[in-house]
């Protein structure tokens, strides 16, 4: 048989580690140490591998491209999160690449290391929920790869964020109930470990402080995201000795099971059962009772994302948070009065 020719993959797998460091060591670029440089090269001469000119010379005229990671690409939130990323990409010459998770770590992980041997010029990413180890997205900035959290963050002291203000906004949709007639607010988020989840928990319970409402941590539930999740969780509320008269709900996703929840129960919204949903999807004004929602303005984040990737690529280092501010859209099912 003919022998095939050494490609970059082969010697990233004799090495274990990525076509991108392979690639990068071959260049001489800084971003690679010198003893892998010196490993990646004897391996290459080892191997007989030599660069094929001819994709080379396409890569020069491919096209400029980010990477996004979302959690779950089918809901109202990410979609048009991913809408404003590209819309402020497309001005500046660059087309988009996306990923979905599907809330899981390893897939979030692939998609990294997907994007990496792409080429990508920076990546714009949202925590999977069940991501607790933050070592792929160091990797990321210890490579000088440029990247921009947005909605759920972390290592904010290394990567620029785009963040709502989610608890500025919890406490004013819990403050709304209080005023209109509820008294036994329940919260239900999502994993504590996310730290959008913590901003709108903690502006739900400043609510309650401010008003001197005793704190019931029953009342507190943060689980999976997760539509069957969220409804038996809301289900279990409505069904103990002492059920909640309203409901503050983390995302869409909670919000439609928590709703759905209080309809199978035969309660009526918002008389037996408030709800206000942190939601930016249009079905909020078409249920029945037409839903009070907190808006999160999903287009300016995504624009407001890619922007400030844009500017890490062209060289600026500094390190931004910049907070969208979200709108509580006062309907029919939050007020008792």
């Amino acid at each position: 048989m003919k022998p095939r020719r050494t490609s970059l993959k082969d010697l990233a797998d004799h090495l274990g580690v990525s076509i991108a460091t392979v690639s990068r060591a071959l260049r001489n670029s800084h971003e690679v140490g010198e003893e892998m440089t010196r490993k990646v090269k004897e391996l290459a001469k080892q191997l007989n591998y030599r660069p094929n000119p001819f994709a080379q010379s396409l890569r020069k005229e491919a096209p400029r491209v980010i990477g996004v990671i979302v959690p779950n690409l089918v809901t109202h939130y990410y979609a048009a999160v991913l809408d404003g990323i590209e819309d402020y990409a497309s001005k500046q010459g660059y087309s988009v690449i996306s990923a979905n998770s599907h809330e899981d770590h390893t897939r979030e992980e692939r998609a990294l290391d997907n994007f990496l041997n792409m080429h990508v010029e920076g990546i714009i990413a949202c925590l999977a929920q069940d991501t607790v180890d933050y070592s792929h997205f160091e990797q990321l900035h210890d490579m000088s790869i440029p990247l921009v959290f947005f909605a759920r963050c972390c290592l904010e002291d290394k990567f620029s964020q785009v963040v709502a203000n989610g608890d500025v906004a919890a406490q004013e949709a819990t403050q709304h109930m209080i005023e209109t007639g509820s008294k036994r607010i329940a919260f239900i988020g999502g994993p504590n470990n996310l730290d959008m989840v913590r901003r709108r928990k903690h502006g739900y319970l400043e609510a309650l402080r401010e008003n001197r409402i005793t704190i019931d941590r029953d009342l507190v539930v943060c689980d999976k995201i997760d539509f069957e999740v969220a409804r038996n969780n809301t289900l279990r509320l409505l069904e103990g000795p002492n059920p909640p008269d309203a409901i503050l709900a983390f995302n869409d996703i909670i919000t439609y099971a928590a709703f759905d929840a209080i309809k199978a129960k035969g309660l009526r919204i918002p008389e037996d059962v408030a709800i206000i949903g942190f939601t930016d999807g249009d079905a909020a004004a078409f249920v029945t009772p037409r839903l009070t929602a907190i808006m999160d303005k999903a287009h300016e984040q995504g624009a407001k994302a890619c922007e400030l990737l844009m500017r890490n690529i062209n060289g600026d280092n500094k390190i931004y948070k910049e907070v969208v501010p979200m709108i509580l859209k006062i309907r029919e099912s939050s007020e008792k009065l």
